[in-house]
């Protein structure tokens, strides 16, 4: 298959995504809207991930960026979003996106929904990096929750479609650049220091381990 990326900010690339796709076979290349580049035709891709951003890109830029996500969600193709993007989908398929009461930055402990599809574990560990929020779209399932978030991410359309707030595919080197460069603006229960996200590198490692649970079941998922 060949995967484009929809990439919002550089420090929020692809990381990890791109090893596990390069790792079984897949192809893959990046539309870079905070360059200004164009969003791809839906034609040009077998399934369309939408990364995170730390700022919106301009208007005319996000108009072309949501009707690639209402196009994609009419078609068959595997789609994924991550914090802005998951965003995005929730968004389009019905669902309201607000500033989180409590923001979370850094490790949180995610418990798996009752009704979650995912093949993750009852509760894990997973990197959060956040300001907003999004409701569960109608048909979807949920994820899981924390604490300070009801809805950590969904499934819809039989998990072709996939919404997350976490960033499994984030290394610790990728979290350190954003905190060189864009620490948390805020203190709060749910934000941790550098040193607290940076102190046990096996983290990165167990968190790898789910994004490759979850990859391997989206690719997977009916179409």
């Amino acid at each position: 298959m060949h995967i484009y990326f929809l990439e919002h900010e550089p420090l929020l690339g692809p990381a990890r995504l791109a090893d596990w796709l390069e790792g079984m076979g897949h192809s893959h290349n990046g539309c870079r809207l905070h360059q200004g580049e164009l969003p791809p035709p839906l034609a040009n891709c077998d399934a369309l991930v939408l990364l995170d951003a730390l700022e919106p890109p301009e208007p005319a830029l996000l108009k072309r960026e949501r009707k690639l996500v209402d196009r994609a969600l009419r078609s068959n193709k595997p789609l994924l979003g991550i914090g802005f993007g998951a965003g995005l989908i929730a968004e389009a398929l019905g669902a309201i996106v607000s500033p989180a009461v409590e923001p979370e930055f850094g490790w949180q402990t995610i418990t798996l929904a009752d009704a979650s599809p995912f093949d993750l574990p009852e509760q894990f560990e997973a990197l959060l990096w956040h300001r907003d929020i999004f409701g569960l779209p109608d048909e979807a399932l949920p994820l899981g929750q924390t604490p300070a978030g009801p809805v950590q991410g969904f499934a819809w359309d039989r998990g072709r479609v996939l919404g997350l707030q976490c960033h499994l595919e984030l290394t610790a080197e990728g979290v350190s650049r954003l905190w060189e460069r864009h620490a948390p603006p805020i203190a709060g229960p749910y934000v941790q220091s550098r040193t607290e996200m940076l102190a046990d590198p096996r983290r990165f490692d167990r968190q790898a381990a789910l994004l490759d649970r979850v990859l391997t079941r989206w690719l997977a998922s009916p179409v």
